[in-house]
């Protein structure tokens, strides 16, 4: 008698667990609703995408599972108001949102892995509720929103860290300690405060339109370091000795100091140029330059004692008065290339000519021209001026 009601109960249990075995591993679970996110609770790991719909509305909380094994994407769910987890700690995936013009409330309270976060167009986003920072991701970007700081996002590595076109956007600090392909700060609030105390070794970084930069502990940039359009008076780096590819100083308009005690070399061109209020310029110990010295504006003489091999070009023009006599000497052995040096200049510029300029707040397409010219990456530019676009748009 048991075994006659024992194995239809089984057969019954058998069936809800298959159910439930369908919901947490379908190629896409879509979530509209707080009821549809309901169907999820049982799941420890929900193995494919997770899509918040366009029909999204109000308070969505999606407690229960333990990793997303695929994306999250929320794009163009115009009515959702707020959206988290009490139980999500791992994306495998790309965490997207994008256009979601009313969310207001982004609480997770265990994220700590994301794959890819991918953030654009959130314009009522102020703030984030994340308990446990998110410590390891692939690749950041973070664009057109209108968060005044990024607590909850706190890295030990990371491939991408773009932040660019958010613009109340006053204070961004990472304990990050490698940063293997990009970092882009670019036209958020003019007066960001970017700290980065760990940072050792970097592919390539671009910093525009901040007031303060701290990069105490950076060793080696392997690609391009590019400083354009800021609002800051000094950048020290006192512990940088080379960069891979060039280094550029562009249209920062209150920069007097210089300070890159340890830096012996740079793999590209060394450019300075639109720093109006720079008067002095030193590399102590530099000594080699793979490519080519373009000084050009207000400054005494410069002080790069140390140089023994500039294989490009070497262009001094100063509107003050310089002394080329210690340059004169390196013409034609250390300096390999044309030898320019131009004391008291009436329109000192950089060797094509042209005076470059840096990007600012109000103009973020402006950046855009520097990084064609001056090595910054055009892929970077490209997305300033999408979140630039997007601005005007919402």
């Amino acid at each position: 008698m048991y075994a006659s009601k024992l194995i239809p109960a089984l057969a019954v249990l058998s069936v809800v667990a298959a159910q439930s075995a369908s919901i947490c591993s379908q190629a896409t679970a879509t979530i509209n609703s707080q009821a549809d996110a309901a169907q999820y609770t049982s799941c420890s790991t929900i193995k494919g995408d997770v899509l918040i719909g366009p029909g999204a509305a109000g308070t969505i909380s999606l407690d229960g599972p333990d990793s997303i094994d695929g994306d999250l994407i929320a794009r163009s769910a115009g009515n959702l108001i707020s959206f988290g987890s009490t139980s999500i700690g791992r994306i495998t995936g790309s965490y997207t949102m994008f256009n979601l013009t009313l969310l207001s409330t982004l609480s997770f309270s265990k994220l700590t892995e994301v794959g890819e976060i991918s953030w654009t167009a959130l314009p009522a986003l102020s703030g984030l509720t994340f308990a446990q920072d998110v410590k390891k991701a692939n690749k950041v970007v973070i664009t057109n929103t209108f968060l005044s700081n990024l607590n909850g996002i706190n890295l030990n590595t990371v491939g991408t860290l773009d932040i660019n076109n958010n613009y109340r956007l006053k204070e961004f600090s990472t304990q990050v300690g490698n940063i293997t392909q990009l970092l882009n700060i670019d036209t958020n609030n003019r007066d960001l405060v970017v700290s980065f105390p760990n940072l050792i070794w970097a592919a390539n970084i671009t910093v525009r339109n901040v007031s303060s930069v701290s990069i105490p502990s950076l060793s080696k940039v392997n690609g391009s370091l590019g400083f354009y359009g800021n609002y800051f008076e000094s950048v020290s780096a006192p512990n940088l000795t080379t960069i891979g590819a060039s280094l550029a100083w562009v249209a920062n308009a209150n920069l007097e100091n210089i300070t890159l005690p340890a830096l012996t070399s740079i793999g590209g061109a060394n450019l300075i140029a639109n720093n109006s209020a720079l008067m002095d310029i030193s590399y102590p110990v530099l000594k080699t330059v793979g490519g080519t010295i373009d000084f050009s504006g207000n400054f005494s003489t410069p002080d790069v004692g140390k140089l023994d091999d500039v294989k490009g070009s070497f262009n001094i023009q100063s509107t003050a008065t310089i002394d080329c006599s210690a340059f004169d000497k390196l013409e034609g052995g250390v300096i390999q290339g044309k030898y320019t040096c131009r004391s008291g200049e009436k329109d000192a510029k950089p060797a094509d000519g042209t005076t470059p300029t840096g990007s600012d707040s109000s103009s973020p397409t402006k950046s855009k021209s520097a990084a064609v010219s001056y090595d910054a990456s055009p892929v970077v530019a490209g997305l300033s001026v999408v979140g630039g676009i997007l601005g005007m748009l919402l």
